[in-house]
């Protein structure tokens, strides 16, 4: 679940660019998860009108499914703060 690809297969760009690069990317993923917490509280407890247990149950429930999602989005979202997307390296689809 948390390995990725040492680089791009387009562009050939070092993902790890340092050492412990990606440690920035918990609080990236933090953001995420407090982010989901809060949406999943205010739908469960306002519009499906669960109880506070019945809630707090669901918000673990979404966020152990969504974990491995929230990884990858967290480390894309870090290395792209850092890195620009560049055209000319994309794949043509002839």
């Amino acid at each position: 679940m948390t390995e990725i690809h040492s680089h791009c297969p387009n562009c050939n760009l070092k993902y790890m660019m340092e050492p412990s690069f990606f440690y920035g990317a918990m609080y990236v993923n933090y953001g995420i998860t407090v982010a989901i917490s809060v949406a999943v509280f205010v739908i469960t407890k306002v519009f499906i009108e669960l109880n506070l247990l019945q809630s707090f149950l669901s918000i673990f429930l979404v966020l152990v499914v969504l974990a491995p999602f929230n990884l990858r989005l967290s480390r894309i979202l870090w290395i792209n703060m850092f890195v620009s997307f560049d055209k000319r390296f994309t794949k043509k689809n002839d």
